[in-house]
């Protein structure tokens, strides 16, 4: 028993003396691993506060660079300014020289002012003294010497006294047509408009002449792709740094001048990129009629017109009569019409309406039938202008009666525009019809689809479609355009008809 309790003594001893060395053991590892800690902790902060002394330095080395940089502006300013205020001092001093070298020569120009007074006031006493002699050696005074002269002066031109009034009643009797004219004049002073005068020729200016080999293309196929599809020939000569453009169609040229500059412009020309500028300049061209039409109308004043009619005016832009551009020409009537209504005190806004719209009928290209006048009254109708407009407007050419005052005003107002001297040209309205009748001798065939008049009317250039046409149906198809030319028009020299036929193959890789 006694035994069992020793053992359990020692063994109680045993686990006293193990835990407490166990707990020591603990506690040291415990203490090594804190030492570890913060001497990792201590590393870093020293790490961190070698890095931020190193960025404290930086930053005052850049805050000394910038502040360095600073007196270096400012020096530069400062220095700029000495050298204004330098300027400065000197333009005064140069005004002060001229102010003195001014000051100078007005003092020069009173003294001589007061000397042309006072050699006048001898003068007058010299003549005022001569007067006197004469009386006093004539015996009669200046009022008396006057009414004698003016006596005898009667007697002796009596016939010619009573010619001069019956002139002067006649001028009376003159006096209602001249105040006729001053209206008629005071309504041309009152609208001046530009003498124009269309060209048949378009100038693109090229940044080098180097150009012209890429515009021309191998063996010509940029050219003949953009005349092809413009109708405009392009002349490329020995002109510096420019190219001509060729066309009576105004529409045309500014189609192929627009696709030209835009191509220079890209710098990537070949036929299918021709294609595309030309598709974008005819669609930049429509944007410009419309646009044409807007201001036209927004410049008269004229509100409540239909879109559409709005846009056929705008066409009058590219359209010339007898070399006189028709939207200018319609403008300037219209102008002209209100200024007319507003002396005579008639309706101010139907004449100006009236005149805006007098040539609309020009709008319409040579495919529909019919005058101009009777043209125009149709689009005027189906747009839903009033009777008394379309009244004014029929009569302007004295093709039918006048209706009402107002197409007495148009009349006289287009006949004002169009006989300014230097508005219109014969010779260049006679050539363009000419050229538009032999496109449509050529157009008048089923198989040719475009057909454009170049080279001043001695070439015509037809373009057929490949799938009515063969190679030898267009032979025999220029033979017969030829034979219809000889038959139906007069022209001199000779034409030379141009039949191309082009097939294209077009497939899509998928």
């Amino acid at each position: 028993m006694e035994v069992s309790l020793g053992l359990l003594s020692i063994g109680i001893l045993s686990l006293a003396i193990g835990s407490i060395l166990g707990y020591l053991a603990r506690q040291s590892i415990a203490k090594k691993q804190l030492g570890t800690a913060e001497g990792k902790i201590n590393k870093m902060t020293e790490e961190a506060e070698s890095k931020a002394r190193d960025v404290l330095l930086e930053a005052k080395n850049k805050a000394v660079e910038v502040l360095e940089e600073a007196k270096k502006d400012e020096k530069k300013r400062q220095d700029q300014i000495f050298r204004q205020e330098k300027r400065l001092e000197n333009r005064e001093e140069g005004l002060d020289r001229k102010l003195d070298e001014v000051e100078k020569e007005k003092r020069n120009l009173l003294g001589k002012a007061e000397e042309i007074k006072r050699i006048r006031k001898e003068t007058e006493g010299a003549r005022q003294e001569q007067l006197k002699r004469l009386e006093k050696i004539a015996g009669l005074s200046r009022e008396e010497a006057k009414k004698i002269l003016l006596q005898l002066a009667e007697e002796r031109n009596r016939e010619v006294i009573a010619e001069r009034v019956k002139k002067l009643e006649r001028e009376g009797q003159e006096e209602l047509d001249k105040r006729a004219r001053n209206i008629m004049s005071l309504a041309m002073q009152r609208y001046a408009g530009s003498h124009s005068a269309e060209t048949t020729t378009s100038t693109v200016a090229i940044p080098s002449d180097e150009l012209k080999g890429r515009i021309i293309g191998r063996e010509g196929r940029n050219i003949k792709t953009l005349e092809r599809l413009t109708g405009i020939e392009v002349i490329v000569d020995d002109t510096p740094e420019a190219i001509v453009l060729s066309g009576f169609n105004p529409v045309r040229r500014e189609i192929a001048r627009i696709a030209l500059e835009k191509l220079i412009n890209d710098g990537r020309i070949h036929p299918t990129r021709i294609e595309e500028a030309v598709s974008f300049a005819k669609a930049e061209v429509n944007n410009k009629i419309k646009e044409a039409g807007e201001a036209a109308v927004y410049d008269v004043g004229v509100a409540g017109l239909d879109p559409k009619l709005i846009q056929l005016l705008g066409r009058l832009r590219f359209r010339t009569s007898y070399g006189q551009n028709v939207l200018l020409h319609s403008l300037e009537v219209a102008h002209l019409s209100g200024a007319l209504a507003a002396e005579l005190g008639l309706n101010v806004s139907l004449a100006k309406k009236a005149g805006l719209l007098h040539d609309i009928g020009k709008a319409i290209d040579h495919e529909v039938q019919g005058t101009h006048i009777e043209i125009g009254v149709n689009i005027l109708k189906k747009f839903g202008i009033g009777k008394d407009v379309i009244d004014a407007v029929k009569s302007h050419h004295e093709d039918y009666p006048f209706e009402n005052n107002e197409g007495m005003i148009i009349a006289a107002a287009d006949a004002l525009s169009a006989s300014r001297p230097g508005a219109r040209k014969d010779t260049l309205e006679d050539y363009i019809k000419r050229l538009e009748d032999l496109e449509n001798v050529a157009q008048s065939f089923d198989a040719v689809e475009k057909t454009y008049a170049i080279q001043a009317g001695r070439e015509i250039r037809v373009f057929v479609k490949p799938e009515k046409v063969d190679d030898l149906g267009a032979l025999n198809l220029a033979r017969s355009i030829a034979d219809k030319i000889e038959q139906d028009l007069k022209y001199p020299g000779e034409i030379k008809v141009n039949v191309l036929r082009e097939t294209r193959a077009v497939e899509v890789a998928r």
